[in-house]
């Protein structure tokens, strides 16, 4: 990865329609750029060397899948020091989705996915609260998604303009 690199107005546009399209062409996007479809190519590809985008995605809704339980699972461990070995464990669980090392109450959270309540119990109770180090763990179930989106990214052209403070 390449180091910080500064997004001008055109980058952040480009990059607020592939946030709410990833399949946008990019001829499309050029023609509201007003900007050739080589040079999105290659603003683009800067964006990917320099770690801004990390690829596009389709998006599967889990319950399509018959998953009908999100929780989110608070993990507390034993130790710190048993972190990168949970976590080693925790990737090989095909139901978590999400995996976050947090300050607080907890030393990882989970984001889980599971068919229902009894798949549940038994992730948490013959896989999670199974690995080495694992203390205790608390779970919240999750009864709706209200919403769910990408990192804002301000597009500049619709952005109200600043106003000016300097004195004349």
């Amino acid at each position: 990865m390449a180091g910080k690199i500064h997004l001008d107005s055109i980058d952040q546009k480009i990059l607020s329609y592939l946030i709410k399209n990833a399949r946008m062409p990019f001829l499309e996007i050029a023609r509201e750029c007003g900007i050739s479809g080589a040079a999105i190519h290659q603003r683009v590809k800067k964006m990917e060397d320099a770690g801004i985008i990390d690829g596009s995605r389709l998006i599967v809704k889990p319950k399509a899948l018959g998953y009908e339980v999100c929780a989110f699972v608070g993990v507390s461990l034993v130790q710190t020091s048993y972190y990168t070995e949970a976590v080693e464990v925790i990737k090989r669980i095909p139901e978590v989705v999400e995996c976050h090392f947090v300050t607080g109450n907890y030393a990882v959270l989970l984001k889980i996915y599971c068919r229902d309540n009894d798949h549940l119990l038994d992730v948490l109770v013959n896989t999670v609260q199974k690995i080495p180090g694992v203390a205790r763990t608390e779970t919240l179930i999750s009864l709706d998604q209200a919403f769910e989106r990408q990192v804002y990214v301000k597009d500049k052209k619709s952005a109200k303009p600043k106003k000016s403070t300097k004195e004349e």
